[in-house]
């Protein structure tokens, strides 16, 4: 791992090190998750200050070295400044990074986890949606896109695809009104609940913020998505924290 690299990606969270330097986490397009050392960003006059910032998008000039990246330039793309002067705003941006950096790995193909992340940025400053409703679909999509979609397009049990009423989120999915007794911990949920969950989890992430829901859809989607996450994400988000005084 030699020479220099550019990269497309979004800084995930930094750390200090030492007095001047600091280290970022970056979901790349073409590497997936790297750590790279920005020499010299925490200096007021540095050139690498504005980019060494969570949210901030662009091609990242690398060099490669033997154990490590050093970042040698940025052109930045989209610095999501409207997002940063809104603390809740910042809040939702930062718990979407680390859920982002908990569900990537480096060297992975992670362009559909970096184009969600980019996307909800942006839909986070979409007045029409909404920050709740974009927090329980991202939720939902980042945990689908990493292999633990929920099965809501046929029963569990007997796997037809009609009438589905339950959900159960240890069971993994939905059941069907003649199958309802086999979900133990199962929740009737209305169909166009179930029609919101078929498409976070099936809908291309370009088009995923592209709807709202009615008050008693938004209930019922936060309710499953809230028990979901708890039953298949056993990482607790330090951020998540942040949005529970919101």
């Amino acid at each position: 791992m030699t020479g220099t690299v550019t990269v497309t990606g979004i800084v995930l969270a930094t750390i200090p090190i030492g007095d001047y330097d600091k280290r970022l986490t970056i979901l790349t397009k073409e590497r997936g998750k790297i750590g790279a050392f920005a020499k010299g960003a925490r200096r007021p006059n540095s050139a690498l200050l504005a980019c060494s910032q969570p949210f901030t998008y662009g091609e990242f000039q690398l060099y490669a070295g033997r154990n490590s990246y050093n970042i040698q330039s940025v052109n930045i793309k989209n610095y999501f400044g409207e997002l940063r002067e809104d603390i809740s705003y910042v809040y939702y941006g930062l718990y979407f990074c680390e859920f982002t950096d908990y569900m990537t790995r480096e060297g992975n193909d992670e362009t559909e986890m970096l184009k969600l992340l980019y996307q909800s940025l942006r839909a986070l400053l979409n007045p029409h949606i909404g920050t709740k409703l974009v927090r329980y679909i991202f939720e939902l999509k980042i945990i689908s896109l990493g292999g633990e979609a929920p099965q809501v397009f046929e029963c569990l049990n007997c796997g037809t695809k009609e009438n589905l009423s339950r959900f159960s989120a240890s069971a993994g999915g939905c059941f069907c009104e003649s199958c309802k007794q086999k979900a133990t911990d199962g929740k009737r949920i209305l169909t166009s609940t179930l029609y919101t969950l078929q498409y976070i989890i099936s809908a291309d992430v370009e088009k995923l913020y592209n709807f709202t829901v009615t008050e008693e859809v938004f209930r019922e989607l936060k309710q499953i998505v809230d028990c979901y996450r708890e039953d298949r994400i056993e990482h607790r988000m330090k951020s998540l924290e942040l949005l529970s005084i919101l």
